[in-house]
């Protein structure tokens, strides 16, 4: 039974970085008015660009910079779209997951003659012998991630820069009052939450110790959920990742165990998901509820999509 507790712990927290990374840089995208619904897309392409680095250069650092970079690329494209070419931002979120996708398997394809996955690699390396605990917890990644969830959630509530950000989503007619550029402080929130979602994406390839094709599997997705859920706020969005993440690591653990219900296990977090994703959009009534009546779960808050 310890043994058991102990794999589901450090598997839940082996899972949550990619789910945190990915929600609270999409929660620091949403409330400056830009829905960014590419968070699976970034995951993927961070990922590939860790590994891509990091075979090449034999530096798990320098492939940690880069998969980041490689987020914030996709930030700045999808910036570009919206703010500028006047793209929906649904649209353009959406052709950045499709054109990670394939776009990973040619790369894969031309770099390493395979459509599936990348060669081996050793990223972060914890001292043999080490208890599987000590190394999950003895990722830098992790405390990375975690310091990163904290910060933006204090930056957002707190200072000045994260008041301007949450006026550009909720009240852009203030910022323009004040002279601020209103396409600058959306742009730059777009990139940094998307740098901060490509390194869940790192995490993700090195935990695995290579790049797999779709090796994402829809945590954006659940991330963007977890986004939604929490009212854009990135500290509650943060600390639904670790439902989620439990969840995953759960079918994980215990698929070895019970064969016979492989599927319906892997098939758990996603249900949730959408369990929770239908009673939230459900209106308010006697019985009470979770979101009010008529409200539109694909924008962000109150500004979202005019232009600046």
């Amino acid at each position: 039974m310890i043994t058991l507790l102990a794999l589901l712990l450090a598997q839940t927290v082996r899972t949550l970085v990619p789910y945190v990374c990915a929600a609270v840089g999409g929660a620091l995208s949403e409330r400056s008015g830009v829905v960014n619904i590419a968070l699976e897309g970034i995951l993927l392409a961070s990922g590939l660009g860790a590994v891509v680095v990091h075979v090449s250069t034999g530096s798990a650092v320098a492939g940690l910079a880069a998969g980041v970079m490689v987020g914030a690329a996709f930030g700045a494209l999808h910036a570009l779209l919206v703010l500028r070419a006047g793209a929906n931002a649904i649209l353009s979120g959406l052709a950045l997951n499709l054109f990670a996708v394939a776009g990973t398997r040619f790369l894969l394809r031309a770099l390493y003659r395979s459509s599936s996955n990348s060669p081996p690699i050793s990223a972060f390396r914890v001292a043999e012998g080490s208890s599987l605990l000590v190394r999950t917890f003895a990722d830098p990644i992790l405390w990375l991630a975690i310091v990163l969830a904290v910060a933006t959630a204090h930056f957002l509530a707190k200072s000045p820069t994260g008041l301007r950000i949450r006026a550009a989503g909720e009240s852009p007619e203030a910022v323009l009052s004040a002279g601020l550029s209103l396409g600058r402080l959306r742009a730059g929130a777009v990139i940094v939450g998307s740098a901060i979602c490509g390194l869940g994406g790192v995490a993700l390839a090195y935990d695995q110790h290579q790049f797999q094709s779709g090796m994402s599997g829809g945590r954006g997705f659940i991330a963007l959920a977890a986004v939604v859920l929490s009212g854009w706020r990135p500290g509650r969005a943060a600390l639904l990742c670790g439902a989620f993440a439990g969840l995953d690591a759960a079918q994980i653990v215990l698929q070895d165990r019970m064969r016979s219900a492989q599927d319906l296990l892997a098939m758990l977090p996603y249900v949730v998901t959408l369990i929770l994703l239908g009673v939230a959009a459900r209106p308010r009534d006697s019985r009470g509820g979770i979101a009010a009546a008529g409200r539109d779960w694909t924008r962000a808050p109150a500004a979202l999509g005019k232009e600046s």
